[in-house]
């Protein structure tokens, strides 16, 4: 089976089969809170395959997310964008997406447990792999990959994009199976090189395999168009880093799978 799996995947690669990816909603609890996932995948391809949570920014769960988990799925990987937040709670303004992110910045062991009532949902998908998994996350949920990674959930690979690296359990990083990719813009005034310095020494001090790669000239949120284009706000979209990171992820996730 896995050997169909990887050659489907390969023909979608070379585009021989058309993809026809479909996007579910998907309804879920946490601690009696509703949430409302989004689970993309490829009808076309009728094999088990690997499977992608992807984690939302701090606005919630909005079209950025949900075109993410599309993209992974045209790739030939179930995917699955969870919401940490809660049904339709989505916003565009900073300060009530500060608000909504707060509680899972303090409460570390919520913003753990919330991430991984995702993965439940993805791994309980009948067509998703569960010895092979794998997590991304933007901003807010880079650091809810992190942390669920640092909780010692059962995957392959974690990326975080742009995501914030500091945690309140430092030690938690010896509980870390997968390998970590780690894409951070240079200027990123939101994660500065103190954190990231610090972030460094944890995962070095606990051996986790992790590669970090800085892009040049790139800010916050340097992956997503509407962040707009004035590097001096903080966040602003940067073309090349976000084709980059992303060619950098594909890499990753081949690597990750593939190892014994």
């Amino acid at each position: 089976m896995k050997l169909l799996t990887a050659i489907c995947i390969a023909l979608f690669a070379l585009g021989i089969v058309q993809a026809e990816v479909i996007g579910l909603d998907v309804d879920y609890e946490h601690d009696g809170v509703k949430l409302s996932g989004y689970l993309a995948y490829d009808v076309a391809l009728n094999t088990i395959r690997p499977g992608v949570l992807v984690i939302h920014e701090w606005w919630g769960l909005n079209e950025y997310a949900k075109q993410r988990a599309r993209e992974i799925a045209e790739m030939g990987y179930i995917a699955f964008a969870c919401d940490m937040y809660g049904a339709n709670i989505v916003t565009q303004s900073p300060d009530s997406a500060s608000l909504l992110a707060k509680p899972f910045y303090e409460d570390r062991d919520l913003m753990r447990e919330r991430a991984a009532a995702g993965l439940w949902n993805l791994k309980n998908f009948s067509l998703c792999d569960n010895s092979r998994l794998l997590a991304i996350g933007y901003c807010f949920g880079g650091t809810c990959a992190l942390e669920l990674a640092r909780g010692g959930a059962e995957l392959k690979g974690v990326v975080s994009f742009h995501g914030g690296l500091n945690t309140p359990h430092p030690e938690d990083a010896k509980n870390i199976k997968a390998s970590l990719l780690i894409c951070h813009g240079v200027d990123d005034p939101h994660v500065p090189a103190e954190e990231v310095n610090a972030f460094l020494r944890e995962m070095s001090a606990a051996k986790v395999d992790f590669q970090f790669i800085h892009y040049s000239g790139a800010v916050h949120a340097f992956t997503n168009p509407a962040a707009g284009n004035d590097p001096g706000k903080g966040t602003a979209y940067n073309e090349k880093a976000d084709k980059r990171s992303w060619e950098a992820m594909k890499t990753f996730f081949r690597e990750v799978l593939t190892d014994k």
